[in-house]
């Protein structure tokens, strides 16, 4: 019997997906299903908190459980800030956002260092958006340069971008944070756009690095009792 699948809340994007990005069916070992929420761009999320959205999402999670999705995850870690009301809309796990994996990475690793985060956007990333997923507003974080060509490719959904740049853009912005806290202990990418750069970054910082696809394995392992080999 084939495993029931995992779905995803996808933004309204035509930005590239390599491997390792949450919306690339081929950066999972279980069945995916992906479900667009018109007009919820980047930066109607990121910037402008969802407004006139969120019912829209939770319309699009509720088909997700009907499909018969085991859990749902989002495709911008800025739904957070909706964590409840998207939880509340469905009857299977909702993980919104790789912030959800703060509390508990902070409580593994310790006293004696942090949890990092790196988010593609400091300026709108809020204390409110990390008090609903239960993360303290005073954690380490860093956002990626707004003139950065991450943010015209991601936040601005281009169809095509200098994949090399953002990689490098992404790497940059991870360096700034471990100078700025360099007690940090482990990084939380809190863009799902970030994921394919993970390998670059742990290389570079020397620590380990968690995604939003790390909340994922974790439900869908919890809820299938297992998944297939990579």
């Amino acid at each position: 019997m084939s495993p029931k699948p995992l779905g995803i809340l996808m933004l309204d994007t035509q930005f590239p997906r390599p491997l390792g990005d949450v919306g690339n069916p081929a950066s999972y070992r279980y069945p995916v299903i992906l479900r667009r929420v018109e007009h919820a761009t980047p930066a109607r999320v990121v910037h402008d908190r969802a407004v006139g959205l969120v019912d829209h999402f939770c319309s699009a999670a509720r088909a997700l459980q009907d499909a018969g999705c085991r859990a749902i995850i989002t495709s911008c870690g800025f739904l957070a800030l909706h964590q409840q009301r998207l939880a509340d809309a469905v009857s299977i796990p909702m993980g919104t956002s790789a912030l959800l994996l703060v509390p508990m990475l902070r409580t593994l690793l310790g006293a004696h260092v942090s949890v990092g985060i790196l988010t593609a956007s400091a300026t709108s990333l809020s204390a409110d958006h990390l008090r609903a997923v239960g993360v303290d507003p005073t954690t380490p974080m860093q956002g990626i340069a707004p003139d950065s060509e991450f943010a015209r490719v991601i936040i601005g959904n281009q169809a095509t971008g200098n994949m090399d740049d953002v990689a490098r853009d992404v790497v940059a912005g991870a360096q700034a944070l471990m100078e700025k806290a360099p007690h940090i202990g482990a990084i939380l990418l809190e863009c799902t756009n970030m994921g394919p750069y993970r390998d670059r970054i742990e290389k570079v910082c020397g620590c380990p690095v968690f995604d939003l696809i790390d909340l994922a394995n974790l439900l869908m392992l919890s809820t299938l009792g297992g998944m297939p080999p990579r």
